[in-house]
């Protein structure tokens, strides 16, 4: 009878990495790397304490400021706009950064699918690698009649729409969010749709305002701004802007939005800003700004008319801002 005895190096199948894990070992080893540096010793806290370490994405930031895109505002301050957000599937609350304590951005994969050319899965990392970031200064304007100034880094979404060579049949861009009720608490709530689901018309995604956003104020975005990756479009109201994206879908039909789902008599698929369109239940008129806390007229498209107007010329008698 043969004994074959276990050599002290070998380990069972069953302790195999996943192998979305395994495609993405250079976010683990940077992890691992980071974690020696600090002097931290490896065991069981060292899954818990990943999302704390330094991005390895840090030496890309601060990218340079595309002039194009100027505010007509100071820039709001970090500690001001860092304790307002909403991220419902964290906190119900605006202070959403005390309920991320298990938020990891690393390993972050990005999935493309559906109508394109070139289906792919990549790490985060890795498709930094495959755009150049750039900082822009945008308006931010809440549907909960609120506003800031951020200024974002990240890559304009045209950039991504061409990595995937969507065929002539994709009409919109259907944008997914992580679903770990581990990680994310609120994902347990059972009256929301989870994951949380945005999408604009190809049209709106390939505008040169739409922005693939990975970090803020010159370094990689914390958590609560959606980091790794989250969509910024300025001309529309904030819960358009999707936060922790994990898949890209290319569709000929509309997608349906987290928002519309829940509420759809007062949230609709478009989410333009327009002053003259109140919502069911307040006004849009105007807004404030969360620095000051002064109120000022909302602007059409939040400011941004002559770079998106064109896209909706001609439905101007269509329910296009809710």
């Amino acid at each position: 009878m043969h004994v074959r005895r276990t050599r002290g190096w070998e380990l069972p199948s069953s302790s195999a990495t996943p192998e979305a894990l395994y495609f993405s070992r250079r976010e683990l080893m940077g992890a691992g790397a980071a974690l020696l540096a600090a002097g931290v010793v490896a065991g069981p806290a060292v899954a818990q304490r990943v999302g704390d370490l330094p991005d390895p994405s840090a030496g890309l930031y601060p990218a340079a400021q595309n002039p194009r895109y100027t505010l007509d505002r100071p820039v709001t301050p970090q500690d001001k706009s860092s304790v307002v957000n909403n991220y419902y599937e964290f906190s119900y609350g605006k202070n959403v950064a005390p309920s991320m304590g298990r938020f990891q951005r690393r390993p972050w994969l990005v999935k493309i699918d559906g109508l394109v050319e070139k289906p792919q899965e990549f790490g985060i990392d890795d498709l930094l690698k495959k755009v150049q970031l750039e900082e822009r200064l945008y308006r931010h304007r809440c549907v909960e009649a609120w506003s800031m100034a951020v200024p974002w880094t990240g890559f304009p979404m045209k950039d991504l729409v061409a990595l995937a060579a969507p065929t002539s049949a994709a009409k919109y861009v259907r944008m997914e969010t992580f679903l770990d009720p581990k990680v994310a608490p609120n994902q347990k709530d059972f009256r929301f749709p989870w994951p949380y689901v945005e999408g604009l018309t190809l049209a709106e995604a390939t505008n040169e305002l739409a922005f693939l956003v990975t970090g803020v104020y010159g370094k990689p975005a914390p958590g609560q701004y959606g980091a790794p990756l989250r969509l910024v479009t300025p001309w529309k109201y904030g819960f358009k802007s999707i936060k922790g994206i994990v898949r890209f879908s290319f569709t000929d039909k509309q997608p349906v939005s987290f928002w519309e789902e829940v509420q759809g008599g007062e949230y609709g698929f478009w989410a333009n800003v327009n002053p003259k369109v109140p919502h069911p239940r307040w006004s849009q008129a105007s807004e404030e700004d969360i620095t000051t806390g002064n109120r000022r007229p909302t602007l059409l498209f939040n400011g941004y008319g002559e770079f998106v107007a064109d896209l909706y010329k001609g439905r101007e008698a269509e329910k296009i801002w809710f």
